[in-house]
Parts: C-alpha cells; structure tokens; sequence
C-alpha cells in the first residue's frame, strides 16, 4: 500500500504510532504519548471507535468507527498483511 491520505497500515500491529516513512504526519502524532505507543488490537479498537478524542488536534478528519462487528471485521483485516504488504496469514 502507499501513503495517500493517511499511512499505509501494513504491518499495524506492533509498529510504533507515527512512524511510517514519508507520511506527514499532524504534529498531534509527534507528542511523546502518541509516539510511544505500540498499535495493538486493543488501543486500535479505542483509537478508531473515536480518533479525534485519543489524539486531540489531529488532522484526521475521520469521524470513527462506532460498530464492534465492523471493528472486528477491519482488525481481522489489517492483521492478514505484514510491513511488506504480503498477505502473512
């Protein structure tokens, strides 16, 4: 995948917040909180249900996901493909 209008999210899980080469990221992403974190499903599912309230400031203009079902079908997703964008499951 590339960048467009946000970073690619091959190989989420694991990767640390705001990291992906040649993405400009808000500087919302670059406080020492968001830079520390380490996506897992867990903050994931917290951080897309309503990204604005996790990452105030931010650029996104991505209103959240408020569905478990559709949650759980996206993070089901994503998992299948590694940093490399090949399907790893």
């Amino acid at each position: 995948a590339r960048n467009l209008v946000g970073p690619q999210l091959n190989g989420l899980f694991g990767r640390t917040a705001g990291t992906v080469q040649g993405f400009n990221y808000s500087p919302a992403y670059k406080t020492p909180e968001v830079a520390s974190k380490v996506w897992s499903p867990e903050n994931f599912t917290t951080y897309i249900r309503n990204p604005r309230a996790v990452t105030p400031n931010t650029r996104m203009v991505f209103a959240g996901i408020r569905s478990d079902n559709q949650i759980a079908d996206l993070i089901a997703y994503l998992k299948q493909f590694g940093a490399d964008g090949k399907r790893s499951q």
